[in-house]
């Protein structure tokens, strides 16, 4: 299934991969949306943790007597380079960010139908913070602008948390590298990064608690030392990684 830009899919820009790497899954979704029917394929697409939060979500709105709709769930790195220019050229009032910032990308993002969900949207942040849902602003206004939007972050909230330390310094917020974990984790280019595998050993290690400091793609003595304190095969780093996270976080691979 084609979902943006696969890594193993773009030789030509170097954005190599040590192999074999088990990428997180995107997962269709069949979930109530705004176009008088479900989500579209193409938007209907999500990690599996994020699936069965979804529909949790949905599960206690129906239990109130109401529903869920979404209006956005993923989006491929052109639909979502898209999205950034019709906002950088007038054409969509709410912020997006360039490709390789937004946990859409991830298949880990919803935006709902505020007139859906039945009640107050301080109670809907109660019912998706249960479930495994972060709002990505800090008061709960159905006035404001992404109001509509919740993260399902699972482990890439600790990227989020390492970066808000200070420990990745200020090339990109902490969001922009919460979002590039999740990218990375399903497999889809980032453009910031220099070599796409070494971007992914990054973000696993924070996920793991190392400390290689920003995610960018550079095998440095940071990476590599946070990579031996943490007992990686440096042989076969990404193979040993991706086993440490599929054993870390299960539930993230449908598990």
């Amino acid at each position: 299934m084609m979902v943006g830009k696969r890594v193993a899919e773009v030789k030509p820009r170097s954005r190599r991969y040590f192999l074999p790497i088990t990428f997180t899954p995107l997962i269709p979704i069949d979930i109530a949306s705004i176009y008088h029917g479900p989500l579209p394929k193409r938007l209907a697409l999500c990690t599996p943790d994020t699936k069965a939060a979804i529909l949790a979500v949905a599960g206690d709105l129906n239990t109130l007597g109401f529903g869920l709709r979404l209006s956005d769930l993923f989006r491929s790195h052109d639909a979502q380079q898209q999205a950034h220019l019709d906002f950088v050229q007038g054409r969509k009032k709410a912020f997006s960010p360039a490709a390789g910032g937004s946990m859409h990308e991830a298949g880990r993002a919803m935006d709902i139908d505020l007139s859906s969900i039945g009640v107050p949207l301080a109670k809907f942040w109660e019912i998706a913070a249960a479930r495994g849902f972060t709002p990505i602003i800090d008061k709960p206004d159905p006035k404001r602008s992404e109001s509509w939007h919740f993260d399902c972050r699972g482990s890439h909230d600790l990227v989020y948390r390492y970066a808000a330390s200070g420990k990745a310094g200020t090339v990109a917020a902490p969001y922009t590298q919460m979002a590039q974990s999740g990218i990375a984790a399903i497999g889809v280019v980032l453009d910031a990064v220099q070599a796409q595998d070494v971007a992914f050993l990054q973000a696993g290690v924070i996920r793991l608690g190392g400390d290689p400091g920003k995610i960018d793609g550079v095998m440095g003595d940071r990476t590599t030392g946070s990579l031996k304190d943490l007992g990686a095969d440096m042989d076969a780093p990404a193979a040993w990684m991706d086993a440490k996270l599929q054993a870390s976080f299960t539930v993230e691979y449908g598990g």
